[in-house]
């Protein structure tokens, strides 16, 4: 297909609220967790917040194969099913009558999840490259993050009326909708010449073709760690909102106020993306991060963790967190694909799904050694940032590097 200058109003929509179904799908479980907990593991409240974690893997296990599955039949097929699967989940976790089948349904909801979530981001290669490519992106990272703005509030308003078991039905509308949308509106955006029969044998080669590529490796590592401190952040912010600070009743508005700022921060990069490129966008927004992510743990390894002036900073930091991604996650993904069109379903696959599995393990890591404060959510976030921020040079480096290869060659 060949690039169009000037998407439509719908198309981005419509591709950014298949990428925001894995947002709605965690942000909106958030105000049911102490009810998933008290009904189903009352004596180990802790383990409901595993609906999330599952969610989180089962997707980024999916992402593995959704990729180079679309590339060799084609886009449409892969998502249509992953919906299909989606929303069969969503019903089979509705019925759910112990904590085992519901973490089963959320896992392979999970992975019904990863065809929109990824497929998409290949559906953007297929038809835009280079910095058009991050600024489209971009507006689709507008759309994704403001679904957590309403997420949250939307599922408290469906648990006073439902019970937590109303969100999963509406997970199953949301899915329908979707589906019966991308069906009648979007055509398949992979050419025919453009399919690549799907073998077991171009695997290995095409994994040693993106770790050979600096720009994709680092990308990917970039992200892994990103990710890492969106996930830890979000698992905790219900616990600390409404045990440490006791703001749990407001929770979904304070949520959706830091949400919109995020949204603020994906209009930003599409703006600055075009001017700047992507990697002083990711560079400058991980340095802000860090500085501020080191002030903050200061000041709450020494001061009071409960009071106005905690909960003023603990807001700003949160803020900052979703801020980040919206700079951040549409860049590096962009980074990531560029140099492998030939192979975007593919590399979409294997980087979102390396990334994904790997910072759903970090956000479980930081779920241990959670202590009821944000003081250790703060301090690990911190160390994943700057191990992103090394990356991050390292890999601004390797393209200095490379290029004055190319003009002495």
């Amino acid at each position: 297909m060949r690039e169009k200058k000037n998407p439509t109003l719908e198309l981005i929509a419509l591709l950014a609220i298949m990428v925001g179904i894995v947002a709605f799908s965690i942000d909106s479980m958030l105000p049911g967790i102490p009810a998933i907990a008290n009904e189903l593991s009352p004596q180990a409240p802790k383990k409901a917040q595993e609906v999330l974690v599952f969610f989180i893997l089962g997707m980024g296990l999916g992402t593995f194969c959704v990729g180079p599955i679309s590339d060799s039949i084609g886009r449409r097929p892969v998502i249509i099913f992953g919906l299909f699967l989606y929303i069969t989940m969503a019903l089979i976790a509705f019925l759910s009558s112990s904590l085992e089948v519901l973490l089963l349904a959320r896992f392979f909801q999970g992975l019904g999840a990863a065809a929109p979530r990824i497929v998409t981001q290949a559906i953007i290669r297929d038809v835009y490259s280079g910095r058009k490519m991050a600024q489209i992106l971009s507006l689709v990272m507008i759309i994704f993050t403001l679904v957590p703005a309403i997420a949250p509030f939307l599922g408290d308003q469906i648990i006073k009326s439902f019970g937590w078991r109303g969100v999963f039905l509406a997970f199953a509308a949301f899915g329908l909708i979707l589906l019966f949308w991308f069906n009648i509106r979007l055509g398949e955006t992979l050419l025919k010449e453009r399919q690549r029969i799907f073998l077991f044998g171009q695997i290995w080669p095409s994994l040693l073709e993106m770790y050979r590529n600096p720009q994709v490796r680092y990308s990917i590592c970039i992200q892994t760690f990103c990710y890492g401190t969106l996930f830890s952040s979000l698992i905790l912010i219900q616990p600390i909102f409404d045990l440490n600070f006791q703001r749990g009743a407001n929770f979904p508005l304070w949520f959706a106020l830091i949400a919109f700022l995020g949204a603020i921060a994906s209009i930003l990069n599409a703006r600055l993306v075009m001017t700047f490129g992507m990697r002083s966008m990711v560079l400058y927004s991980l340095m802000v991060q860090v500085v501020l992510s080191s002030a903050v743990t200061a000041y709450f390894g020494s001061m009071p963790q409960t009071d106005k002036t905690a909960f003023v900073l603990y807001f700003t930091w949160q803020s900052m967190i979703f801020f980040q991604a919206g700079l951040t996650l549409g860049n590096l993904s962009a980074l990531a694909m560029e140099p492998m069109g030939h192979i975007a379903g593919f590399t979409a696959s294997v980087s979102s799904g390396i990334a994904t599995v790997l910072a759903a393990s970090l956000a479980m890591g930081v779920n241990v050694l959670f202590d009821g404060t944000p003081f250790s959510l703060i301090a690990y976030n911190l160390v994943l940032a700057l191990i992103a921020l090394g990356f991050t040079l390292v890999m601004i480096r390797s393209g200095r590097r490379l290029q004055e290869f190319k003009r002495n060659a």
